[in-house]
């Protein structure tokens, strides 16, 4: 055989001698001899013994292989281990009498709505059960196997099995049609398992990367107005129901009339980013039916109407004054005004509202409501966020009238776009105490002024002892559009948010054109201790130290309870359900 084969047996041979050999060199005493230096055993090899009686060549198996590894090294067979040894296992316990079996439902697997701290209803996370654990709020992406844990757990036994199953129905993630239609059949075998089911969640629903266009996916109907309404009606004591813009056209009168009139307990419904015309047509004929009622209201406490442009104030003044339980209202970038915002029922306990890009509303009615409605008292988190190149919200005068106000409860305050000056400082150090998060983007600040809200002041001779000065309690500042902030001026000697005195400020959120600078000092980020992060549209200076707690998934990091399940500081998007943040509500809250 020649060098170079597919056989790397071979190589171990001298390629030298086998040439010679082939083209019939005399000088070679191998070939004058008749030996031969080739693996096989031809007979011609100088150390071929002939074996066996009567003088004939043994061709058998032992004898090639023995040979064959003698001179390379290779052997046919892989090596032989000993069988494992068969053990008795000893079962210290029956069926159903373990340990872990015998733990109340409540602690394994049955998943139930805990008080909320932060506002006091039932909206609290539910991850305190032992199977809990093992689900997964957001899915992986393509047609990666999810809940490979929670299928495992269905076969040790009964007592698990039972708890498993009511995890794995309790919440329902659906990313693509053929998992919806999977669900449905599972749904009209089983009609039992549609009562377990408590949240739909279909905000990372896509067709992209299947290679289908949305005419195929009507087509295909397995995601359509009728199966949706269907699936609705399979599970009635479901809670929370989250949509999005990829449906807008599968959401008509029917499901919307199922959604609000059809389903009792239901707590927390979210259309993030629907604004087609039918779904517009839909929202305008059932909010209208409700209006003939004047008497009914509904059960839903937390609405998501974000980046739903198209709806019109109307729609929103017939819909909000039903919603006396109303805690999280989310409509920004809508058509709301003022008169529907002055329309939310009085006994209503809103925590979260997200009246961000709204270019309906004006100044004086955002401020009126927050200084006087009663359903305002006890905010937690507050979006006035606006875009100062299309219009502003709040002039001086407002952010004078409306600072003052703020209850202590607010942990986050978004006041970017408004008219905030070196006069507001002091009316922004009190909040500073007890707010998480503030936003002061495009303010009219100073690098001085905005050091004073993280620093006590420097004793003067006038007054030569300061009253006491109490710590803030900030992790997140947005400084997006401050002209006095860039790179030079936050390494510069004055500047004082880098240094350790300021924790627990850990993020400062920057424009595009300081992100980029600091992206190229990657010797001072280092030497300094910070970070720069970015994702989407936006970007952020991290405390190192933070973000590697974070990383390690340490409770102490971004983790807030009126986060609902974010982990990230800045988001711009109110949750309406506990969990993992992800799909397109993660590109709404973070990226954009």
């Amino acid at each position: 055989m020649r060098s170079g084969t597919a056989q790397s047996f071979l190589e171990s041979v001298n390629n030298a001698t086998a040439l010679r050999h082939e083209s019939g060199d005399p000088t070679d005493s191998s070939t004058e001899t008749g030996a031969c230096n080739c693996c096989c055993r031809c007979g011609r090899a100088p150390k071929w013994k002939p074996q066996g009686s009567r003088g004939r060549r043994s061709k058998s198996y032992t004898a090639l292989r023995t040979g064959i590894s003698e001179l390379s090294g290779w052997d046919w067979e892989p090596p032989k281990y000993a069988e494992p040894i068969a053990l008795d296992v000893v079962k210290t316990f029956g069926p159903g009498e373990a340990p872990l079996e015998r733990m109340p439902s409540e602690i394994l697997g049955e998943r139930e709505l805990i008080p909320c701290r932060a506002t006091g209803n039932a909206d609290g996370p539910e991850t305190d059960e032992i199977i809990a654990q093992l689900a997964l709020d957001v899915p992986p992406s393509g047609y990666t196997p999810r809940n490979v844990d929670l299928v495992s757990c269905l076969l040790t036994s009964r007592t698990i099995h039972v708890a498993t199953v009511n995890t794995l129905y309790n919440h329902i993630t659906i990313p693509h049609s053929s998992i919806f239609s999977k669900f449905m059949r599972h749904l009209a075998e089983y009609p039992g398992l549609g009562k377990i089911v408590r949240r739909l969640d279909l905000s990372h629903f896509t067709s992209v990367g299947l290679g289908r266009t949305r005419q195929m996916n009507t087509e295909i109907q397995n995601m359509t107005s009728k199966t949706l309404l269907r699936c609705l009606e399979l599970t009635p004591a479901i809670q929370e129901v989250l949509l999005q813009e990829h449906l807008d056209d599968d959401i008509n009168e029917e499901v919307l009339g199922k959604l609000f009139f059809g389903l009792p307990k239901l707590r927390a419904v979210d259309f993030c980013g629907a604004s087609s015309t039918p779904f517009v047509d839909s929202v305008s004929a059932t909010i209208s039916s409700l209006v003939a009622t004047p008497s009914m209201t509904l059960g839903i406490r937390r609405l998501g109407l974000h980046e739903c442009f198209t709806l019109p104030s109307s729609a929103l003044e017939g819909l909000l004054p039903r919603l006396p339980q109303l805690t999280h209202l989310d409509v920004s970038h809508t058509r709301i005004a003022d008169k529907a915002l002055a329309s939310i029922p009085d006994c209503a306990n809103l925590t979260h509202l997200n009246l961000g890009r709204c270019t309906q509303i004006t100044g004086d009615g955002v401020v009126d409501f927050l200084c006087t409605h009663p359903a305002v008292k006890n905010l937690v988190y507050l979006n006035l966020y606006c875009d100062i190149a299309r219009y502003r919200l709040l002039w001086a005068s407002d952010v004078d009238r409306l600072l003052p106000t703020l209850p202590t409860s607010l942990r986050s305050l978004t006041l970017s776009g408004a008219q905030i000056r070196a006069s507001h400082i002091p009316l922004l150090l009190p909040l500073t105490k007890h707010l998480e998060e503030l936003s002061l983007g495009f303010a009219e600040l100073t690098l001085h002024d905005i050091n004073s809200l993280v620093r006590p002041p420097a004793p003067s001779e006038n007054e030569p002892q300061l009253p006491s000065w109490t710590p803030h309690s900030l992790h997140y500042l947005d400084l997006t559009g401050i002209p006095a902030i860039s790179q030079a001026s936050l390494f510069s000697s004055t500047c004082t948010l880098l240094t350790p005195s300021t924790t627990p400020l850990e993020v400062l959120e920057l424009g595009d054109k300081a992100i980029s600078a600091l992206r190229e000092c990657k010797n001072t980020n280092k030497r300094l201790g910070w970070v720069v992060k970015e994702l989407g549209r936006r970007g952020w200076y991290v405390r190192e130290s933070e973000r590697q707690a974070d990383q390690q998934g340490s409770m102490g990091g971004g983790r807030r309870r009126w986060k609902m399940g974010a982990i990230w500081w800045g988001m711009r998007k109110v949750p309406v359900a506990w969990g993992e943040v992800g799909g397109l509500y993660g590109h709404y809250m973070f990226k954009k």
